[in-house]
């Protein structure tokens, strides 16, 4: 399983393989601590075997695809 500090992922890093408008790698939460989905299973980054943020944040669909537009990764 991945640490902690590997799966906080700045909101405006460069796309990741298997990051989608839906979901992302790890956490991208500005401030993970008051996140609404912290620490659920199956759906935050830091409950999940493989890292992936089942919810995230509104702001990051728009963020997604200006990141995809942009080149920003993948």
């Amino acid at each position: 399983m991945s640490t902690i500090r590997s799966l906080r992922v700045p909101f405006k890093a460069p796309l990741q393989p298997g990051d989608t408008a839906e979901a992302t790698v790890g956490c991208r939460a500005n401030n993970p601590d008051i996140c609404k989905n912290n620490g659920i299973p199956e759906i935050c980054a830091f409950e999940r075997e493989d890292g992936i943020c089942q919810i995230p944040s509104k702001a990051w669909k728009k963020q997604f695809e200006r990141l995809s537009r942009e080149g920003g990764g993948l």
